[in-house]
């Protein structure tokens, strides 16, 4: 499964790069700061840290108005654990990292092309791989970003944004018993991480 969407992604970003000649399209290079969270299990949960969030992007603008962007994020974190009564049972190295591959849909708010600031709404849908302790682990995973993209009058533009993200993993499940007999039902822990950021974003266009 982990090689299927990876293989969809690179497949996305080629395509992304063939839509280019049409159009517009922007690299990016965002930089963030994410605030800590924290993910609870059944008998346990783990503290993941705040830190510095960081990657590229590639968008393609289908309009004024709207474009689609092929993004990568990671941001570095200590991922402690603890029981529900406060006791710590990790041992040893707890840094691991967070990273978001996610395709991203994107509305500006201003259709002139030539206004000094677009506000913006976006969303993207993907995956995110948990490192950590050696191994890693792929799952679903999405964002929310609102904020303004700046017109600096050359090819070099900036965004400033607020964003949400998460990471969805199902763990084990749990036994109801009904009507039907016992049914397993599946638990799942949600990471939901929120930041401040930017991007400094290279325009290109089709001459």
């Amino acid at each position: 499964m982990k090689r299927f969407i990876i293989s969809l992604l690179v497949v996305t970003m080629i395509s992304a790069v063939g839509f280019t000649q049409k159009g517009t399209f922007s690299l990016n290079a965002p930089l963030g700061y994410t605030f800590k969270d924290r993910v609870k299990f059944d008998a346990a949960y783990a503290d993941v840290s705040s830190g510095f969030q960081y990657g590229g992007g590639l968008e393609y603008y289908t309009s004024n108005v709207s474009s689609i962007e092929l993004s990568y994020q990671r941001v570095g974190v200590d991922v402690p654990l603890y029981l529900n009564n406060g006791t710590k049972i990790s041992e040893g190295d707890e840094s691991g990292a967070v990273n978001y591959i996610l395709l991203g849909f994107t509305g500006y708010l201003d259709k002139s092309p030539d206004a000094k600031a677009k506000p913006f709404l976006s969303g993207g849908l993907g995956v995110g791989i948990l490192d950590g302790g050696g191994e890693s682990a792929t799952n679903f995973a999405w964002n929310l970003k609102a904020g303004v993209k700046i017109n600096s009058g050359k090819p070099v533009y900036f965004k400033l944004n607020a964003y949400l993200q998460s990471v969805v993993s199902s763990f084990g499940a749990d036994y109801w018993r009904t009507w039907y007999g016992v049914v397993a039902v599946p638990d799942y822990a949600t990471l939901l991480q929120f930041g401040l950021g930017g991007a400094v974003c290279f325009d290109f266009k089709k001459k």
